[in-house]
């Protein structure tokens, strides 16, 4: 593993409390806006997970997660940002029909509208599903927020490199390895060849 890392990817806030408090292993991608090709790719698959506020919506989440999130402007970001978690991305898998897709509601803190328009959104690409073996920082790390930062683009690297030492996992191995083998059952037997 590795010691230090600047490897970040950027998820709602919403979602990357959900990963820390074991509360799911699971986010979806189709692609940021600014990715190359306007394709997802993972570019690292151990990586700082990295809280964006501008785009997450209460009514995009279930209700459990929605009454955490308080709509800010376009544009909005705080100066200061917490980073408090790591975590590896054990697998990648896509899916490409509606079916599998609502059979996955109860693992993740979308509300299924959402979820759907997502999929349906560029509908020649697979939706991702990315599973995440997340770990808690010892102590949380506050950074300063950089312009470079922003935007909407999936993957950044931090200025600074952030220790690794001492991570905590938030669900035990067990647990984790379980919720893998029931969402890979749902999914079927897929594979991805999303760039690593």
């Amino acid at each position: 593993m590795l010691s230090h890392t600047t490897h970040a990817l950027k998820e709602w806030a919403s979602a990357v409390n959900a990963l820390e408090q074991g509360k799911t292993i699971m986010l979806l991608r189709k692609g940021g806006i600014r990715e190359v090709g306007n394709r997802f790719e993972v570019k690292n698959r151990q990586v700082l997970l990295y809280p964006t506020y501008e785009h997450q919506k209460p009514h995009l989440l279930k209700p459990d997660y929605a009454v955490e999130v308080t709509p800010v402007a376009s544009g909005w970001h705080p100066e200061k940002v917490r980073i408090g978690s790591w975590a590896e991305i054990t697998d990648i898998l896509p899916i490409s029909d509606a079916v599998t897709v609502e059979a996955l509601l109860a693992y993740h803190i979308w509300k299924e509208e959402f979820v759907l328009s997502r999929y349906n959104w560029k509908p020649r690409q697979p939706l991702y599903i990315l599973l995440l073996r997340t770990y808690k920082l010892p102590q949380s790390v506050t950074i300063d927020y950089r312009p470079e930062y922003g935007g909407c683009k999936s993957w950044i690297d931090l200025v600074e490199p952030i220790s690794l030492a001492n991570l905590v996992p938030v669900i035990d191995e067990n647990s984790y390895k379980q919720q893998v083998s029931e969402i890979r059952e749902i999914c079927g037997d897929v594979t991805s060849n999303v760039s690593t």
